[in-house]
């Protein structure tokens, strides 16, 4: 697929749209080996160019995870806290890099964005049984009847949860283990058999963990194999 050339060096995070215009009129951008001052030129993702004598990278598709630490929101924007968008560089906003479903401002972990909506979609549809692991710390000590309750799935308010699986790893301490992720559910489920979640951490989204190596607010590109992963449990084709 092919693309006007200023289309696609705002959509890489090189400039605004009029800002690139002001760009390839200077002169500071090639194409392979030309120099090309027309923003209606026509390119696609593999080609070469060059802004400043320096190779772009002109992935327009990403897929990346996030460490999201304690205190930031799962949006786009907000006017008024952080977002978890604010950790990244700009160049994944430009991109239209989205998370994958929301942590809470709260929770910590593994947080996947992406540039494909499809993709998105499939990973967080209850229809697909996508799991989703996490570690829960609670007030009040975990039994086995709390194993037996997540096994059979929890009644709340206004729905029936999908059978969890829940591992007990100290008396405090829990591996849960979802197929679906409704608004505060984990915390709702803990609060149900009476132990109220003080922390919750994701520590697998999916086929994938959360890479060891990052720290909260830090993050990494998914590997083709990690890519290839998610698209087979979402389902599609890559």
């Amino acid at each position: 697929m092919t693309m006007r050339l200023d289309k696609l060096l705002t959509h890489v995070g090189v400039a605004s749209r009029s800002g690139v215009r002001q760009v390839l009129k200077a002169g500071r951008v090639r194409v392979d080996q030309t120099i090309v001052k027309d923003a209606a030129f026509q390119v696609d993702e593999n080609a070469l160019v060059y802004l400043d004598g320096q190779k772009l990278d002109t992935r327009l598709s990403r897929h990346l995870m996030l460490y999201k630490p304690p205190g930031v929101l799962t949006a786009k924007e907000d006017a008024r806290q952080q977002t978890v968008m604010e950790l990244l560089p700009p160049v994944y906003t430009a991109l239209g890099c989205m998370p994958v479903g929301r942590l809470d401002k709260d929770t910590t972990g593994l947080l996947l964005l992406t540039t494909d909506g499809e993709l998105a979609h499939r990973l967080i549809s209850p229809e697909r049984h996508v799991e989703k692991t996490y570690v829960a710390t609670v007030d009040g000590h975990l039994e086995e009847s709390d194993v037996q309750a997540f096994a059979a799935g929890i009644p709340l308010k206004d729905f029936i949860c999908l059978p969890a699986k829940l591992e007990i790893l100290t008396p405090v301490t829990a591996r849960v283990t979802v197929q679906e992720g409704k608004f505060h559910q984990i915390k709702r489920m803990f609060a149900a058999v009476g132990k109220p979640v003080t922390q919750l951490h994701r520590a697998w989204f999916g086929p994938l963990a959360l890479e060891p190596s990052l720290h909260p607010g830090e993050y990494r590109e998914l590997t083709e194999n990690e890519i290839i992963a998610l698209y087979t449990a979402a389902g599609l084709k890559e």
